[in-house]
């Protein structure tokens, strides 16, 4: 029994270590663009004081138009720059998430099977389909989560190329 109670308790650890990895990576992907926020931030109000300031010593009309425009362009350039970082950020986490969770289902689903086989071998009347159900809900479960990392990998790349689309042509 002590050894069926250590492959749980086992099971238990790895799966809070997969967690831990995943909450680390959500920690520091936040940080990274909560950084990236902050500079444009800064960037952009530094820029507005110094537009701002220009602006007041132009008494031409085309001059202002001008110093306007570029201001409204130089903005929306470093805006979508960071927003382009920001989505490569989000990407390099969708897959890493992607990667840890398929690891974790492939030997987390083969973990859990060898402990419910054991589990089931110990009780006294054996019922090989409440074994073989499980097995199945196992596999449909880890087919399940393969084609929604699919279809948000190809969500992903598609927002991610229509920022890099929307940056060139801002360029």
């Amino acid at each position: 029994m002590t050894s069926k109670l250590e492959q749980f308790n086992a099971l238990q650890r790895k799966n809070m270590e997969a967690a831990t990895r995943l909450a680390q990576m959500s920690i520091e992907n936040s940080q990274r663009i909560l950084a990236l926020q902050t500079d444009l931030a800064k960037s952009l109000f530094q820029h507005g004081v110094e537009n701002a300031k220009a602006q007041a010593g132009v008494r031409d009309p085309k001059e202002a138009a001008q110093l306007v425009k570029s201001y409204t362009e130089e903005t929306t350039q470093q805006m979508m720059a960071v927003a382009q970082q920001i989505a490569e950020i989000g990407n390099q986490a969708r897959t890493e998430i992607t990667r840890l969770v398929t690891e974790q289902l492939a030997t987390g689903s083969q973990d859990l099977s060898g402990a419910m086989q054991e589990f089931f071998k110990g009780l006294p009347a054996q019922n090989p389909q409440l074994m073989e159900g499980f097995q199945q809900a196992i596999t449909t479960a880890t087919a399940a989560f393969e084609q929604v990392a699919q279809a948000s990998a190809a969500a992903m790349g598609n927002a991610s190329e229509a920022v890099k689309k929307a940056a060139a042509r801002k360029k």
